[in-house]
Order: C-alpha cells, then structure tokens, then sequence
C-alpha cells in the first residue's frame, strides 16, 4: 500500500488532500499543529478504511519533522511527501515597508526551510520507493508581483527554485512544485480579511493533485487548475 506524508493536513488544502488520497486507498502520516482539530481530520479520513497516523507540531521543529518520517516509516515506508504547511509573514499582509523582518524570517522558515529539513529527513524512505514523489505547495504569489504579497511570495520562490533544483540532484525522484489557485481557506480568510469575494473550496482543487499524482510527469511547476483542464 502506498504511503503519503502531509503537512498542514489539519484543515484547508492539506485535508483535501488527505481526504482525496485516502479515498484511493492510500495510508497516510497527517503533520499538523493543533491536535485537536488534526484528530478531527483523522477521524474523517479513517472513515474510508485507510490507515491514518497523526504527529501534531510544528514543521519548523527537526523533531518533528523526524517523527512523520519515522511514522511512515512505521506504515511500511514512504511513496508521496507533500509539503503543505505555510505561513503568511504577516496577518493580514502587509506592504513590504511595514513587513517585520522577523515575519519574512517566519515565513522563510515555514515554508522553504522547513520544506527541505522534511525532503532531507525523507530522502532515505524515498529512495526506497519505485514511484517516489514530493509535492510542494507553491502560490502564484511565487510568480507575481502583487501588493502585500512581497514577504509570502518571496518564501514560496525559495521553494519552488529548491524544488527545481532538488529535480535536478535527484533525477529519480518526481518533484512538482503546484500552484493550487484561489481558495477559500483559514490562510487566506488571515492574509486579506477584508475580501468578500466568494474564492472556490480546496476540494475543487485536489482532482487535480491526484491526476498529477496518478500520470506523473516529469518534475516541474504546474497549476492545479490547469490540470483540471487536461484531466
């Protein structure tokens, strides 16, 4: 049975995910922060017959980090890690003159850091795997100058030039950088409160990460919406 690892997969995109894959009859290792609502995940995901291990914490943490793979590891090994968990920078987001300095460093650390600590910590349950794969969740902020997106974005093109080059060191491995498009989540309820524009459900997303997942192309950068497109 194949294995997957999610971080941030209390809530939003990370629950879609795990709830998607799950229906596919994957075993899964749920990262998250608050262990009440990550349990509640849990609970949803289990109900399709899946084995669901839980490791709240934080991603920043290198223990942590060693305990999801240690916890796939426990399942039989590791096939798909997907690096989900994010941090703003700034709630809401701010113009780059009145970003902390502190906030970019949180941001940075959340979601390019801490991103390659996991792939480090995993490589070796990877290469264990005949079709091993790793997802980061980038942001078309990654790829767009937009006001107040400055901090965010900056930390989301650190992850996706590592992915690229992680392709590159690693030529067995898949490694997908996606873009998920607008959704309406907590992250983005947190980044501009005050957008009252309906924005679609993470769930509308993930039949996209899944044809990624089930085709497998070669490594690179793609948006979620399009691969709805060329399901």
């Amino acid at each position: 049975m194949a294995t997957a690892v999610i971080t941030g997969a209390s809530k939003g995109l990370g629950r879609a995910l795990a709830d998607g894959l799950a229906r596919q009859g994957w075993d899964l290792v749920l990262g998250a922060r608050t262990e009440d609502v990550l349990q509640e995940t849990a609970g949803r995901v289990r109900a399709h017959g899946t084995r669901v291990v839980t490791v709240s914490g934080d991603v920043t943490d290198p223990a942590h980090r060693a305990a999801l793979v240690a916890a796939a590891a426990g399942l039989g090994g590791l096939d798909l890690l997907v690096s989900n968990a994010s941090a703003l920078g700034a709630e809401p987001l701010v113009r780059l003159e009145s970003l902390p300095v502190a906030g970019l460093r949180a941001a940075l650390e959340t979601n390019a850091v801490a991103a390659l600590g996991l792939v480090q910590e995993a490589l070796v349950l990877l290469r264990r795997s005949a079709a091993a794969a790793v997802v980061v969740v980038s942001s078309d902020a990654a790829a767009e100058a937009y006001p107040r997106w400055g901090g965010y974005g900056a930390s989301k093109a650190a992850l996706d030039q590592l992915a690229a080059v992680l392709a590159v060191e690693e030529p067995w491995l898949r490694v997908w950088s996606v873009d998920p498009g607008d959704m309406r989540t907590d992250l983005y309820a947190a980044a501009v409160p005050d957008d009252a524009d309906p924005r679609p459900e993470p769930e509308s997303v993930v039949p996209g990460f899944l044809a990624l997942v089930g085709r497998r192309p070669v490594s690179g950068r793609y948006s979620a919406p399009a691969l709805l497109e060329s399901r």
